[in-house]
Parts: structure tokens; sequence; C-alpha cells
């Protein structure tokens, strides 16, 4: 199944930890802020400052706009988001703090709760072949213009405006063909 979720479907919603407010681009059916499986969203920071807690989840948190920024975790390990598209994978429950480079960045947050979804991310600066397997759940999003979707049996074939987000899920043809420029691809493979 393909779906593209348009950007007025999003919802503006407050940071968990009330510092600021993030775009909800889309969340698990029934999921909430503070219960939900999975969510998607994007986010501007301003301001140095420390994450919100999200124990019981992995973060994964990509540069799409600005100059970078570095988290830091409990006060040790380091990721330095630098170049779009550069992204960090951690434990939402990690003390995490935010220094920017020289000024406000954007960001595209991908939460998924650690003890249900396995979560990988993929960014692409051009096209390429995926494969989304039968159970996968999959996003793609394309920073720089629209994303062209195609299946190797030349059927069910679309086009997804920039700044739209696609969801494949039960895909029945499992090779797809993206094309785009600066594609941020999203997999949720369910631990059970």
């Amino acid at each position: 199944m393909l779906d593209i979720i348009a950007p007025s479907a999003f919802k503006t919603v407050p940071w968990k930890n009330g510092k600021g407010e993030t775009v909800e681009m889309t969340i698990n059916p029934g999921g909430t802020l503070d219960d939900f499986d999975w969510r998607l969203s994007m986010a501007s920071v301003v301001e140095n400052g420390e994450f919100s807690n999200f124990s019981g989840y992995t973060r994964n948190l990509i540069l799409i706009k600005g100059d970078g920024i570095n988290l830091q975790h409990n006060d040790s390990k380091i990721d330095r988001l630098s170049q779009l598209l550069d992204f960090a994978t951690f434990d939402g429950g990690d003390k995490t703090v935010g220094n920017l480079h020289t000024g406000a960045i954007t960001d595209f947050n991908v939460i998924a709760r650690t003890s249900h979804y396995h979560t990988k991310v993929n960014c692409h600066q051009r096209a390429m072949k995926i494969t989304v397997e039968k159970d996968e759940l999959c996003f793609v999003y394309s920073l720089s213009s629209d994303i062209k979707i195609s299946f190797s049996n030349n059927e069910n074939n679309l086009v997804a405006p920039q700044g739209h987000l696609v969801k494949l899920s039960n895909v029945e043809e499992n090779t797809t063909y993206i094309d785009g420029e600066n594609i941020i691809m999203i997999y949720l493979n369910s631990c059970d």
C-alpha cells in the first residue's frame, strides 16, 4: 500500500520538555505524545539545550537544514552532525544536550519504541533502488525535489510533491525505484 501524507496533515505539537515545538508528520494509529510506538517529525532547534527524555525509545535525528549540531549523550559520547543528511542514532533515555555550531538548525526525527521496532535510516543524495519487505513499514521524504516511485512491474507508479511524506506498507512488488534529491529513507521492522 502506498500513502502520500501531505503537509496539510502534519500537526504542530509542543516538545515533551515544553521548550519548543515539533511538526509531527505521522504517528502510529492511536499514538499520543506520551504513548506511541513510532513517530516521524521535524523540529527547529534555535538554542543550545537538553533534549526531551524518551526513555524506552530509540531516536534517530537527521540534519536537514543549518550549519550543524553536536549531540552530547550522558556527558560523554558526542555525535557531530555538520553536513546535510548527517544523522545520529541514540537511546531516547540518554541525557542528550544539543550544542549548535553557528545558528539554528532543522532536524528530521524518527522515534520508535525500542521493544517494538528496529529502525534503520538511510540517506541518499540521488536516486536508488530499494527493497521493501512485505511486513516492513517504509517512509520516504525528499528535501529538494519531488519523489518519483516506480516498481519493477511498472504498475502503480507515482509522484509525490516535495515536502510530502510517502508511506509504503504491505508492498507486494518489493523492488522499488526511488528518484529524488536528498532523500531520507526510514525502515521500521516489528520486533515480533
